[in-house]
């Protein structure tokens, strides 16, 4: 997430972790987060991929396939649309994820999102709302990226999902409000991820998305440029969405059935060296952007 504030400077910040992989790691890498290197985490709660953390669903449940691991990215899109998901499983797995992430680190999540960007879906946005608010987590992700349209590097299938999450990013609006959520300004990453990613596409990214919230927010700018006088109006918040890691090596990693494609994929340490990249380092000193985190806000 990136954060524009009225000293002025502009923050961003990427902090989330959650029991997606359990089984897998996940307990001890929590840990090490939190207590050797104190960074700051959020919830990556996990409805999709692998296997539960709540006992009771793990044996009979309709968040299950056959094999009894979930519907996967889009297997639980149709069972949802489909009628076959019971809402209050749902609330029980969210409500479970949450309390091991509260006993491994001794406190709540600062923020909390979806994995595969489930939390937005029909009828699991309602209950993923009503959870944060009963669990007094003030901070989720709205995955709607200003530009996105106009991305013809992103391929058809990728698109039209994309598109699909924008949508339902929309109809989840109104829901989060209505329980007192809040999330960044503005959200990127879409465009940017996997090997998509690179200083310059980030550095585009950023400047489309100011852009068009200057556009939006005073629509006399003519969409003129983000300048500093912008920066000193008022705090402006981007979430920057990645996933800079090392490849996954099967059978270690992934949710309890092994590591994914893109957990796999040269492209996570193509992420993790472009974030580490010094000129994209020199473009935030530039434009005084400072990383920040959820709890900073």
């Amino acid at each position: 997430m990136l954060q524009i504030k009225d000293n002025p400077s502009l923050s961003a910040k990427k902090s989330e972790l959650g029991p997606c992989c359990t089984g897998g790691g996940a307990e001890y890498y929590l840990q090490e987060q939190q207590l050797w290197h104190n960074i700051p985490i959020g919830l990556h709660a996990n409805l999709s991929e692998g296997s539960p953390v709540c006992e009771v669903l793990k044996n009979n449940s309709s968040l299950l396939n056959e094999d009894g691991f979930f519907h996967g990215k889009m297997g639980f899109r149709m069972a949802l649309a489909k009628g076959l998901l019971k809402m209050s499983e749902v609330k029980q797995e969210l409500m479970a994820q949450l309390d091991l992430f509260r006993e491994l680190t001794g406190h709540i999540p600062h923020h909390m999102d979806g994995h595969q960007h489930v939390h937005v879906l029909p009828e699991v946005r309602h209950v993923f709302a009503q959870v944060l608010e009963e669990y007094g987590i003030k901070y989720t992700r709205v995955p709607i990226e200003p530009g996105l349209h106009s991305c013809d590097w992103i391929e058809p299938p990728l698109m039209d999902f994309y598109l699909g999450v924008e949508q339902d990013s929309f109809n989840t609006v109104n829901v989060f409000t209505r329980h007192g959520i809040r999330w960044p300004d503005i959200y990127i990453g879409l465009s940017t991820m996997g090997k998509n990613m690179s200083v310059n596409n980030i550095q585009s990214a950023i400047n489309t998305v100011l852009a068009a919230f200057t556009a939006k927010e005073s629509p006399s700018a003519d969409a003129r440029p983000f300048s500093h006088q912008d920066e000193q109006s008022r705090t402006v918040t981007i979430e920057l969405m990645v996933h800079p890691g090392y490849p996954s090596i099967p059978p270690v990693g992934g949710c309890g059935e092994g590591p994914d494609d893109f957990s796999q994929s040269w492209e996570r340490l193509h992420e993790l060296q472009t974030l580490m990249n010094p000129e994209l380092q020199s473009y935030y000193k530039t434009r005084n952007i400072e990383l920040c985190a959820f709890k900073d806000l």
